[in-house]
């Protein structure tokens, strides 16, 4: 027997199941969220719900948002079951389950009008985001917000409707200006570099687009602060509700599965007060910028390291390509040679005591994380998590062969084949351009480095295009595991 999710059913949640300690009912919202996706609710849901749980900030509760269709899919099966989500935290001698009840409502995604009235009232005093690299309009070459891109340029009409995030979060700021109300804290919990920056760029950048005096009011008023997040949660499939049906005995519409390793360090800069995260864990600091490369260069460079060739090589799971000697020995000289040396010391930090976490993380046979997952996006997330450190290496004069071959690994993966002659279907927004892109590039490699976009001033680097075509050539002549071997003997 199963017990289905819902708060009727939280009295009577299997033994081994762990529930709110907190009455929800009493719970009041404190906190936005827009981008109610697995990382949200395996991360910032959870330091709330440990707050709760500790009989403090009850003030702060979750209400969800979105802005696109396919958001009303999730919130329909968070409906179904009170907007309650279990999460089971995994590892190789560990598995446990909790229900968390810190979010309590979940607007209507795209219901543009109905968020703005919930952003303009003033319990309301923090908005979130995790809505992915590719949705803050930023140019991937420059890492500046894009004003002319087309949502951007329609969301600053007169009189239009807002269609993205930041069209609704700044017609929630006019109104709380015009009512005089404190305005909102806007807090980025994405995986990008100086994240509270970025989403201040284009809330600020499109707000110019409509009125010069809003642009400085925000920017004068309205805090964005800078924060590092960091656990890996992998999709949820039927895989991880079977798991929670015959582990646990619990039924459960969208579970979230997730390793047991969870940080968040934030900069205290907010408008109108926060809930004591420092209480549950959060790491409250002066300057995020150290913790943030680190991560972004070490952890997400290294899942962008062990993706394509394990993609290459057909292998499904994270965990299974670092049990692949080849690929695990790819990530260990390339972290060591290359990307580690890029990053500044860190307060209280280890690098290499960082990376051998790291490198346990990746090895979580519980997880399933998949290695499609970590391949997806790689327009978005290269010119974030590997482009700066090839731009970096070259600024100093170093080696770039590692970072190249990298590169040229995920060319290769964008011509849609793996090694063995798998079809790899569609896997980044851009997938029909990057294809064409890498089809032309097998014959005349520097094809893909005049994604001007992507790669910037380093596609025109002449130790880089040489790298990369000499490992693309390679990777074309002798396939990924005869490269991937020529590389780790100091071969390539």
């Amino acid at each position: 027997m199963t017990v289905k999710l819902s708060s009727s059913n939280l009295a009577k949640l299997p033994a081994k199941v762990a529930g709110p300690k907190y009455d929800r009912a009493a719970l009041k919202p404190g906190i936005v969220h827009f981008g109610v996706g697995n990382f949200h609710r395996s991360h910032q849901a959870v330091y709330l719900d440990d707050l709760f749980n500790s009989g403090i900030g009850h003030d702060w509760a979750l209400v969800g948002a979105g802005v696109f269709e396919g958001e009303k899919i999730g919130r329909a099966k968070l409906e179904e079951q009170d907007w309650l989500t279990t999460v089971v935290e995994q590892d190789s001698g560990h598995m446990s389950a909790r229900v968390t009840g810190a979010m309590i409502d979940f607007l209507m995604p795209g219901d543009a009008a109905g968020i703005i009235e919930r952003l303009a009232d003033p319990a309301i005093k923090i908005v979130s985001l995790t809505i992915t690299e590719g949705g803050y309009f930023i140019d991937p070459a420059s890492g500046v917000f894009n004003p002319t891109h087309p949502d951007i340029v329609a969301d600053a009409q007169p009189g239009a409707t807002p269609k993205t995030v930041f069209g609704i979060i700044l017609a929630g700021l006019v109104r709380r200006r015009d009512e005089g109300t404190v305005p909102f804290t806007v807090m980025s919990c994405d995986n990008i570099p100086h994240n509270g920056h970025v989403t201040s760029d284009g809330v600020i950048g499109l707000a110019r687009l409509i009125d010069e005096d809003l642009a400085n009011w925000v920017s004068e008023h309205v805090a964005f602060p800078n924060g590092m997040v960091d656990r890996i949660t992998p999709a949820t499939t039927d895989r991880e509700r079977g798991i929670l049906a015959s582990e646990f005995g619990l039924e459960d519409n969208w579970p979230v599965f997730c390793e047991p390793f969870r940080q968040w360090v934030l900069e205290d800069h907010f408008t109108d007060g926060r809930p004591p995260l420092e209480k549950v864990g959060v790491q409250f600091v002066r300057d995020v910028a150290p913790y943030e490369l680190m991560k972004i260069r070490i952890l997400n460079g290294g899942h962008a390291t062990i993706a394509y060739p394990a993609g290459l090589m057909d292998i499904h799971f994270v965990h299974e390509a670092m049990h692949e000697p080849l690929v695990r020995g790819f990530l260990d000289k390339l972290e060591h040679d290359e990307i580690i040396p890029t990053v500044p010391p860190v307060p209280d930090t280890v690098l290499e005591d960082y990376y051998q976490l790291i490198e346990s993380r990746f090895s979580n046979p519980k997880i399933g994380d998949t290695v499609r997952r970590l391949c997806l996006d790689g327009s978005n997330r290269q010119p974030k998590f590997i482009i700066p450190t090839i731009a970096d290496r070259l600024k100093a004069g170093k080696g770039v062969v590692g970072l190249a071959l990298e590169s040229a690994l995920w060319c290769r993966y964008c011509f849609g084949t793996t090694d063995s002659g798998a079809v790899t279907e569609p896997n980044d927004p851009s997938w029909d351009r990057l294809q064409a892109t890498a089809k032309a590039a097998k014959d005349a490699p520097a094809a893909w480095l005049a994604m001007e976009d992507i790669y910037g001033d380093v596609g025109r680097a002449t130790a880089f295009v040489g790298a990369f075509a000499h490992a693309l050539n390679v990777l074309w002549a002798n396939g990924t595991r005869a490269t991937l071997t020529r590389y780790l003997a100091g071969e390539l």
